[in-house]
């Protein structure tokens, strides 16, 4: 009768034990499961330029630049809605031209088929210089469903814009978040030095400056637009508008400029790209920097061989 006895005692230490692995097994892929989550989570730069910018009413320095009828502003002037159909886009445009600065602005993108929308956000002195303008971007790209939205960053430099050839400086994320489902702050930096493309302070790029031929010191403006670029937004223009799904829509708020206009004396002192008002970033902005580079960059102009590196002397 004991052997019975000892093979139940065996059989019933055999199976806890397989329970206890089943619960430690369920607590492993549990833990393993929420990583992703908490890896969406950037590094903190330690330096938040937009804290220290008070945010501005529309009218208080933009005023509409085109597709006045595209647009509708809050009663409080702080949160414009834009929006592009069949008929037409829209655009605004700073009421002062700046020599360097930092220019910000909280945007939200429609969600559904987006493909061919340009939502923009951008520094340019194309009215002042037609065919030879200088011009930094900050450009939401449209998509399908089910694929992400694309942050186009780009810099051109006394009309590389311009012309039939193009020579774009282009640096493409696909973000750590939704755009389509909240407000996230997206900036420009420019100062002497260099310029900053910052998301929700978070240095995405740092473009240096490297010579006078390919970084732009002449004064722009500030602009912001919904527009149809269909030829090339999306998938490389693979996809287009489709104003089956219109009006597309898009919402600014918290619009922030803080720097030297054009008229500013000349010990107006530019906006400090880090803490320390030195010339480079701090090890923190650099490893935020890093991060947001490795995990969302998916394109960068320098390392597209199939391009003339003749025209880019800073790669």
């Amino acid at each position: 009768m004991e052997q019975p006895n000892n093979a139940r005692l065996l059989a019933t230490t055999s199976n806890q034990k397989l329970l206890l692995m089943m619960v430690l097994l369920i607590v492993v892929v549990s833990s393993v499961s929420v990583q992703p989550s908490v890896a969406q989570q950037p590094p903190s730069p330690g330096y938040y330029p937009s804290r220290t910018i008070s945010s501005m009413a529309f009218g208080d320095g933009y005023n509409n630049l085109w597709g006045a009828q595209h647009q509708t502003l809050s009663p409080d002037q702080k949160d414009l809605t834009v929006w592009m159909d069949r008929s037409s886009g829209s655009g605004f445009k700073s009421k002062r031209s700046y020599r360097n600065g930092y220019f910000g602005a909280s945007i939200k993108v429609p969600s559904g088929y987006t493909a061919g929308v340009n939502t923009a956000f951008y520094l340019s002195n194309n009215e002042l210089y037609p065919g030879q303008h200088d011009e930094i971007d900050m450009e939401l790209l449209g998509t399908i469903p089910g694929e992400p939205w694309t942050l186009q960053t780009n810099v051109y430099v006394h009309g590389t814009g311009d012309g039939n050839v193009i020579i774009g400086r282009e640096m493409r994320f696909h973000l750590w978040f939704d755009p389509t489902a909240d407000f996230h702050h997206y900036a420009i930096l420019w100062n002497p030095d260099h310029i900053l493309f910052l998301v929700d302070d978070i240095p995405v790029r740092r473009y240096p400056r490297s010579g006078n031929s390919n970084f732009p010191d002449r004064q722009m403006w500030a602009y912001g637009s919904i527009w149809d670029a269909s030829d090339w937004a999306t998938d490389g223009g693979r996809f287009k508008s489709d104003y089956r799904y219109q009006p597309f829509v898009s919402r600014y708020r918290d619009l922030k400029i803080a720097g030297c206009d054009a008229g500013a004396p000349a010990n107006c002192r530019p906006v400090p790209a880090s803490a320390s008002g030195g010339v480079g970033l701090s090890s923190q902005q650099n490893a935020a920097m890093s991060w947001a580079q490795q995990r969302s960059m998916v394109y960068y102009y320098c390392q597209d061989y199939s391009r003339n590196h003749a025209n880019y002397p800073e790669c």
